[in-house]
């Protein structure tokens, strides 16, 4: 597992001994998650359109070229499963990098005077550390708390109105990200792991 603090980011990844260029920046990974997202994209289309993205060559071992795909967008983590709700099976989905956008931009620019409209060439693993660190005073974390809040019987009629209320308001219309690529990758390896052809 790689580590943010003692490891050094990394901005290529090994296939077959060689390295191949991969693309770091947090844009290119917000891209290949709402490429997860899409519904009126194929699996098959999903895997060579984020090999496109990751990588300005593509390698010749697509299958492992798939999973350092995974790896780095997990950062560098067998699973993601933090606050966010991106990872694990189970979890319900509270964020979204398409609907959510402006609230994040907000939150990077409150929290750490980060506008990520004029910063360059941010490592998609230093954005989410900074990412799952958004403190909750910003707006962005709560809207993620009432999308992930249980409304309980033990809750006043007051806090499950407000609740329910919150929850219609910022209701995500997208699929699990994390979910979506397991789904991919696991797809692939079980049809022999032969991904040649494809791009």
């Amino acid at each position: 597992m790689a580590n943010i603090i003692l490891d050094v980011l990394p901005e290529t990844v090994e296939i077959d001994g060689a390295e191949y260029r991969i693309n770091s920046d947090f844009r290119i990974s917000i891209l290949f998650e709402l490429l997860m997202q899409d519904d009126e994209v194929g699996k098959r289309q999903k895997l060579i359109q984020g090999l496109k993205l990751y990588y300005p060559e593509i390698p010749q071992n697509m299958t492992e070229a798939v999973e350092k795909m995974i790896w780095f967008y997990r950062c560098g983590r067998e699973t993601e499963s933090d606050r966010s709700g991106s990872g694990g099976s189970g979890s319900k989905q509270v964020y979204s990098f398409e609907y959510d956008d402006d609230y994040i931009y907000a939150a990077f620019l409150e929290q750490y005077g980060i506008d990520l409209q004029d910063v360059e060439d941010l490592h998609w693993w230093k954005f989410r550390a900074l990412f799952k660190a958004l403190g909750e005073d910003t707006e962005f974390v709560k809207i993620m708390g009432y999308r992930s809040i249980s409304i309980t019987s033990t809750m006043s009629k007051e806090q499950r109105e407000f609740y329910k209320k919150m929850q219609t308001v910022h209701a995500l219309p997208i699929p699990d990200a994390e979910r979506e690529a397991n789904e991919l990758l696991t797809e692939a390896l079980l049809h022999g792991g032969d991904l040649t052809g494809l791009v």
